[in-house]
């Protein structure tokens, strides 16, 4: 158990690491393609990877969107069988048309083990931390 809660937390690591670099394509292949994602700045779901690649997209288009850092704290891993619920504070640091802002949030998200052994997300929930 103590060694899957470690190939979770790598895998989180890897995919927030991405995530604070602004490395797109990294980022999103931690994702299983039919990952979902809740974002509490949205007014729906994104039901694939796809959709969220597509938002992303139209954020750096549209507003100059640009991810400068990303800092976890809080960490826990449950495991449940082949599913891991990673959950952690995040404070982001992010640009918009330029301008620099810091969030502080909460994250949920839900890994599940591969075939191949690989801890890939399923699910993201993003909250503001009140």
């Amino acid at each position: 158990m103590e060694h899957q809660q470690y190939a979770v937390l790598a895998a989180a690591d890897r995919l927030i690491d991405a995530f604070g670099r602004h490395d797109r394509d990294s980022y999103f292949s931690a994702f299983a393609p039919e990952a979902t994602f809740i974002f509490h700045n949205l007014d729906r779901r994104l039901a694939s990877r796809g959709e969220y690649e597509a938002q992303w997209a139209v954020w750096e288009t549209r507003d100059g969107f640009r991810v400068r850092g990303c800092r976890s704290s809080d960490r826990d891993v449950q495991i449940a069988g082949s599913i891991a619920i990673f959950t952690h504070s995040v404070e982001t640091d992010l640009s918009f048309d330029g301008e620099v802002s810091t969030s502080m949030e909460r994250e949920t998200i839900v890994f599940a083990k591969q075939p191949t052994g690989e801890w890939l997300a399923i699910h993201e929930h993003l909250s503001q931390r009140t």
